[in-house]
């Protein structure tokens, strides 16, 4: 059956909640376009005047997508090269979804997505339903074709499982901005003092290049060896401006809610830098220089006046 005007503009004023919720479940921008995409299809195929609660058939469909793309994306993970990490956001960028409050703020962040990379497929549908779009435990088990007794157990476990990965926090956004700031500042230094005053003792530094970026593929741990690993990352070569195309510009931003490091060059983002800042010190970085999950940052990036950068690198 065809759609009719109105059966579209119907989906697609669900669209942008849709994007929001697939992203949180990918971590991937991309990914979440095709499923949401998918789920239009799927939306032109049913008999539409007979869906009573469009947005929770739609909610379903777009979910058990999902849950079917994440199941298959555990397997692709197994061979791909280096650390896997989500594909970062930009601030303003629609696809970040609600953020009224903080548990939706906090969902969306770099280091959640990642920790959400831990759970279990449903684990994950689960929490992100319930913290970051605030469904209640009867609809998630419809969608999800469980109990609500299972649900709220699934929510709790997996809730346990996110706060025992995450670093404390408590630190507000002008001093995250100043720590970054310094932490620039000490990373072009070429010494290795200033970074470690900087970090935590058990700061980490992990990247993702997909292959195509030169990235280690272990993390490095502790102040010291991300000291070190740093100190390099942002020592001047030739090398490195034939890598990505010329000397980067570095900006002070955001990226999903965290305080992060834009580098670009011409117009395009080739790294995103997520800090992880703790009133301790920063306590890790995440730095994604993939640039298949850099495509849509360009975009925006690209679309808008970014004003002067920090500095120079490389």
């Amino acid at each position: 059956m065809a759609l009719t005007v109105h059966d579209v503009d119907r989906f697609e004023a669900f669209r942008p909640r849709l994007e929001a919720l697939a992203y949180r479940l990918l971590g991937s921008a991309s990914e979440a376009e095709d499923v949401v995409q998918e789920t239009f299809l799927r939306w032109q195929a049913a008999d539409v005047e007979r869906i009573e609660v469009p947005e929770a058939w739609l909610t379903k469909v777009l979910t058990n997508l999902c849950l079917t793309q994440l199941t298959s994306a555990r397997a692709r993970r197994e061979t791909y090269v280096g650390q896997w990490l989500p594909e970062p956001l930009l601030a303003g960028d629609p696809m970040l979804g609600p953020a009224d409050t903080a548990e939706q703020r906090e969902s969306v962040s770099y280091a959640v997505l990642v920790l959400l990379e831990r759970l279990s497929p449903g684990e994950r549908a689960v929490y992100v339903l319930r913290e970051a779009f605030g469904y209640p435990h009867r609809e998630i088990a419809e969608i999800l074709d469980l109990t609500e007794a299972a649900s709220a157990q699934i929510f709790h476990r997996a809730k346990k499982h996110v706060a025992a990965g995450k670093a404390r926090t408590g630190i507000d956004e002008a001093a995250a901005r100043r720590i970054v700031e310094e932490f620039l500042a000490a990373a072009t230094s070429g010494r290795t003092e200033p970074l470690v005053r900087l970090l935590t003792e058990d700061a980490v530094s992990v990247g993702d290049g997909g292959g195509k970026v030169p990235a280690r593929a272990k993390a490095f741990e502790g102040a010291l060896a991300v000291a070190k690993f740093l100190r390099g990352l942002f020592k001047p070569s030739e090398a490195k401006r034939a890598l990505v195309g010329g000397s980067p510009e570095m900006y002070v931003r955001t990226a999903n809610g965290d305080p992060a490091v834009v580098a670009v060059v011409e117009d395009r983002v080739v790294g995103v830098m997520c800090l992880e800042i703790t009133a301790e010190g920063i306590a890790a970085f995440r730095n994604q220089v993939n640039p298949d999950k850099l495509e849509r940052a360009t975009r925006q990036w690209a679309a808008g006046d970014q004003g002067e950068p920090l500095l120079s690198a490389f």
